[in-house]
């Protein structure tokens, strides 16, 4: 009985937040609408005065290639943004593996003890890994190829 008026209330309060989500969505999205329509406006009295001022001809000339080096400022901003992503997230990757391996190296140490075979057993896995930290080491043409 009360799990089921705690799963009503839930549900109902679920609802009413979904409902404040849509109105307040539908509301900012109007806010927008207006904001842009508001900057145009104020792009278009730019643009008059500028017409005015050199001409129709020299003011749609100056606000196109001005909008073209934004658009173009906006683009290499966004590609630098995105290599700094990739470089960030590579170097977690790697750190993550690192911390992966070192788990894995750390959990099966004592069963690799245990074993009849001890020490030996032990030098095979460090052996491998010293070899592919090598490896990795020698072959750095392989991350400035990703870019």
């Amino acid at each position: 009985m009360l799990a089921r008026l705690l799963a009503s209330f839930a549900a109902g309060e679920m609802s009413g937040a979904v409902k404040r989500l849509r109105i307040v969505t539908g509301f900012y999205a109007l806010a927008a609408l207006l904001a842009l329509f508001g900057a145009s406006f104020l792009l278009l009295a730019a643009f008059v005065s500028a017409a005015a001022r050199w001409g129709v001809t020299d003011a749609a000339l100056g606000f196109g290639i001005g909008f073209l080096v934004l658009a173009g400022l906006v683009v290499a901003g966004l590609k630098i943004w995105s290599g700094v992503q990739v470089r960030r997230a590579r170097r977690r990757r790697v750190s993550d593996a690192g911390v992966l391996a070192g788990t894995a190296a750390l959990t099966l140490l004592p069963s690799l003890l245990a074993r009849s075979g001890g020490l030996g057993a032990l030098i095979l896995p460090v052996v491998a890994v010293a070899g592919y930290a090598i490896l990795r080491e020698n072959s750095g043409s392989s991350e400035k190829d990703d870019s």
